[in-house]
């Protein structure tokens, strides 16, 4: 007679059924790797040759001194608004490395180009500047930085999975590339400075660094994440919904490459346009998004609570879990009581991977139950429980400490009549199981619907490819 496993296996076959044909030389992951890289290394050469042409070697020191404070601090709120479901680290250095590198070396092959063409075309040098700061730099610069958020979109879809995730790409990625312009304009009004003698707060310098890593450092994040956002919306979208998929990015990115040419031309708005702008149109602009983001990521947590019961009822997890997951106070006491109780920081990992993803998990089943899943559903839903049992012996317990720190106290009235035992209970009948510590199943079983738990299926079956919310 056949048993069963102590739990479902996940073999990592492919579904297929049939031999895996060899891949070409070029479609190999170390291939592709490595011309991204090599792509990225030699532009951060050339455009690292340009700036230094342009400012000299003491300027082009300065600049990158001042231009790399707002850094960290963009990067770390990019990062707590990802602590919901939190991406690889590499898609953001990749996103930065391409708006610092690629992203900036076109802009400024590009505009300058163009401006030059405008101004022999047109014998108008000055009208040429205002025509390529206010036209030609925002349909550039966007889309050089729109290419990186294209390029997770296509390559990483599994880490591109809402709004969030698109908003993170994108800023991270115009975070770099404002890097690379603030060297190169405080670079090159260090220069200015040094020429007209001018130091101090009277300097170029410190009116450059005022007004765009003061002031402004959120300009470029700003403009790319509405393009983030287009992506966001069409990675939420159905496959069936063709249009909505690219005109929604394409939107995103226009308004973008607005939004970024209001902010270029507020100098030609008069003596205070660009004051006024600030105020009337970036400030709020950047507050509205904010909330948006804000809001969408506590939607993803409520997500969480909402899907996550139907693998606590057919045993994957426990009761508390869902509840615990979809709090970041309790997921941070979990990380917490864990690197005290088993093993230090690779035990905190442990558990803040199990957190990963049981959300991944939850955004699946979402995405399924409103028929917006992939065919391969049935196959990264057991991709994730088999990661969550892998780690469930240190998970459980940290996840079991953080929902009892955290669980609000339940006011209980004394019954009217009298009772027995010192629970209300005669001493005779047993003691019932403490509700916030409940005994996970023996033989937990998977459900290939999410709503309705079956049997495990055995290791010798090959996962289906079939997704039962398609239709």
């Amino acid at each position: 007679m056949a048993t069963f496993p102590p739990y479902p296996t996940y073999s990592g076959e492919p579904t297929g059924g049939g031999a895996l044909r060899h891949a070409h030389w070029w479609q190999r992951k170390w291939v592709r790797y490595g011309a991204l890289i090599t792509l990225l290394t030699l532009s951060g050469l050339v455009i690292l040759a340009l700036v230094r042409q342009q400012t000299g070697t003491e300027g082009f020191l300065v600049g990158l001194g001042l231009a790399v404070l707002p850094v960290p601090l963009l990067i770390a709120a990019f990062r707590w608004l990802d602590r919901v479901e939190p991406g690889p680290w590499r898609n953001l250095l990749f996103a930065f490395a391409w708006g610092a590198c690629a992203a900036a070396l076109i802009a400024i092959i590009a505009n300058s180009f163009a401006t030059k063409w405008i101004a022999t075309a047109t014998a108008d040098p000055s009208g040429a500047d205002t025509l390529g700061a206010t036209v030609i730099a925002p349909i550039v610069e966007e889309s050089a930085k729109a290419a990186a958020v294209l390029l997770v979109f296509l390559f990483r879809r599994r880490d591109f999975t809402g709004i969030v995730d698109g908003v993170v790409i994108a800023g991270v990625t115009a975070t770099g590339f404002a890097f690379t312009e603030n060297i190169l304009y405080l670079g090159t009004a260090f220069g200015t400075d040094q020429l007209t003698g001018d130091s101090g707060i009277a300097s170029v310098t410190a009116a450059t660094f005022f007004v765009r890593v003061v002031m402004s450092p959120f300009a470029h994040p700003l403009f790319t994440v509405l393009t983030g956002i287009g992506f966001g919306i069409s990675a939420l979208s159905a496959e069936r919904q063709h249009v909505r998929r690219v005109l929604v990015p394409l939107s995103g990115l226009l308004l973008a490459m607005a939004m970024h040419a209001t902010w270029n031309g507020s100098s030609t708005f008069g003596q205070y346009g660009f004051f006024a702008v600030y105020a009337m149109f970036m400030v709020p602009a950047f507050a509205l998004l904010t909330w948006l983001v804000i809001w969408t990521r506590q939607r993803e947590l409520r997500t969480v609570r909402e899907e996550l019961p139907a693998y606590a009822v057919a045993g994957w997890l426990t009761p508390t879990e869902p509840y615990v997951l979809g709090s970041m106070r309790a997921r941070l006491l979990a990380r917490d009581y864990a690197r005290r109780q088993f093993g230090g920081r690779a035990a905190a990992r442990a558990v803040s991977q199990y957190e990963a993803y049981a959300t991944s998990l939850a955004f699946l089943r979402r995405r399924g139950r409103l028929g917006r899943a992939g065919a391969d559903f049935v196959v990264r839903e057991r991709e994730l429980l088999h990661e969550l049992w892998r780690r469930r012996d240190v998970a459980r317990p940290s996840l079991d400490h953080a929902a009892r720190v955290t669980a609000p106290p339940v006011p209980v009235a004394a019954p009217p009549w009298p009772v027995y035992g010192a629970y209300g209970y005669a001493p005779h009948q047993p003691q019932p199981t403490h509700p916030a510590q409940p005994t996970p199943p023996v033989h937990p079983v998977h459900p290939v619907h999410p709503v309705h738990p079956v049997h495990p299926v055995h290791p010798a079956v090959q996962y289906p490819a079939y997704n039962p919310y398609r239709t």
